[in-house]
């Protein structure tokens, strides 16, 4: 962890972190507004994080994130953008949408570049599951969407069969997605496409009840 990640997570997380609470959120409340939110989980060092929400003003944004140093990193990205619509909880995202997200009061949920976890005998800590996929779901409005994206292709197939089994949620291509202009491109994921590399994303939207 730097001093510059440190001191953000002293300073700023105060004024632009949520801490966690077993208690719903009141996300209107939280941004003092009321327009479309978006549950960003596992969002690294925030630079995609920052970068859409600097874009996209008029969508507030709620991102999770266990790893402190990444937690201080887009921290300091918000405080030098002055962004209004960005909070951030360092916590455990099942322990979030549990306990501190409403049912049906999300948007639009972005997965990106989740842990592979690619030792097949660690493929059961890998986030996306059934069960957590049938949690994010409760917890999307209809008609919201849910965006991964992965540089791992088996991972990949597996995101795509998880979601495609899910009743309440239908895919918005036919396999994999082009990668929509709403993701920006990452360092990492740049240098890894100079070596080759693919990114896979995949976009589903919440079916009316």
């Amino acid at each position: 962890m730097t001093v510059a990640q440190r001191r953000a997570c002293d300073e700023l997380l105060p004024i632009y972190g949520v801490p966690y609470a077993p208690e719903i959120l009141g996300l209107d409340r939280l941004f003092g507004r009321s327009a479309p939110k978006v549950l960003e989980i596992g969002f690294g060092m925030g630079e995609t994080t920052a970068a859409i929400a600097a874009e996209h003003p008029e969508i507030d944004y709620l991102g999770v994130e266990v790893h402190t140093p990444g937690v201080g990193s887009l921290l300091k990205r918000i405080a030098e953008l002055e962004l209004r619509n960005v909070r951030v909880i360092r916590h455990d995202a099942v322990e979030v949408l549990e306990h501190m997200i409403a049912p049906a009061s999300l948007d639009g949920v972005h997965v990106f570049f989740p842990d592979p976890w690619p030792k097949k005998r660690h493929h059961k800590r890998r986030l996306i599951q059934p069960p957590f996929v049938a949690l994010l779901a409760s917890r999307m409005k209809p008609g919201a969407y849910l965006h991964a994206a992965t540089d791992w292709e088996e991972y990949a197939q597996q995101i795509l069969a998880v979601l495609s089994a899910d009743p309440g949620l239908r895919n918005t291509a036919d396999g994999f997605a082009a990668r929509p202009e709403t993701r920006p491109e990452t360092k990492f994921e740049r240098r890894g496409l100079g070596l080759g590399h693919r990114v896979w994303d995949v976009v589903f939207r919440k079916m009316p009840p």
